[in-house]
């Protein structure tokens, strides 16, 4: 990462914003759920799931080009199949695919993402749905011109949290990683971020308190708007 001649971080030159439960949480989905019967409690066991089985994908996956990759609608779906023990009709399994791209963003999604545009930074989306999902959600929300790039860690590079999806990233910005940051409010995105060398800032508006697991972020905040706040409030890079 990038460091002043003192030894202290510098601002990124620009941030890469996660998608789901970051800037759109997956709570509303709940009434879906219902909807298709399937209980309260089997929503979580889907969110674990599709963590689980993203994070085995970017371990085993082919990658690009190899043919044998899933997309993320596969994994959503594969998710909602093991849950119910393949007894989910299909159109229900087809309303809450449909239900992703209704989402809202969070209250303070528009305010974090303009804060980062007025202080020159570029701005990116990560996340690891296809980007026509994402457009989507931004468009649907008055944010996509608040966003320079949209990125889809799939199908064009590796899953989060590896290091590949995040070098896209930067790459898109036309930036070194070091000289970019990542706003995320899962601990497991912040720590692959760190390893593949991007300045991290963490939103405790998910999980609560960081995981213990990991190295701590560089700047962290109660929201969204908190967090890039901090990562603005770094020192910024000496002019040539």
């Amino acid at each position: 990462m990038a460091a002043s001649p003192d030894g202290r971080l510098l601002r990124p030159a620009a941030l890469v914003v996660d998608v789901l439960d970051t800037l759109f949480p997956l709570g509303p989905l709940e009434w879906r759920f219902r909807e298709a019967g399937i209980p309260r409690v089997l929503m979580t066991r889907w969110s674990d799931h599709l963590l689980r089985d993203s994070f085995a994908l970017a371990l085993t996956d082919g990658g690009p080009g190899s043919g044998d990759g899933r997309s993320f609608e596969d994994v959503v779906r594969g998710a909602l199949r093991d849950i119910t023990g393949h007894q989910i009709a299909p159109a229900a399994e087809d309303a809450i695919i449909e239900g992703m791209a209704w989402l809202d963003p969070r209250p303070e999604a528009s305010a974090a993402l303009a804060a980062a545009r007025g202080a020159g930074l570029g701005v990116a989306t990560l996340g690891n749905g296809d980007a026509g999902l994402h457009r989507a959600l931004l468009e649907r929300a008055d944010l996509l011109d608040l966003v320079d790039h949209v990125v889809a860690a799939r199908p064009t590079s590796d899953w989060k949290p590896a290091p590949g999806a995040y070098l896209a990233a930067a790459r898109a910005l036309g930036l070194p990683p070091e000289r970019v940051g990542l706003v995320s409010g899962h601990g497991w995105d912040v720590a692959g971020a760190r390893r593949a060398g991007l300045v991290t800032g963490w939103s405790g508006h998910l999980e609560g308190r960081f995981p213990s697991l990991f190295a701590p972020p560089d700047a962290s905040g109660r929201d969204l708007a908190e967090t890039v706040d901090r990562l603005l409030a770094l020192p910024a890079a000496p002019t040539a």
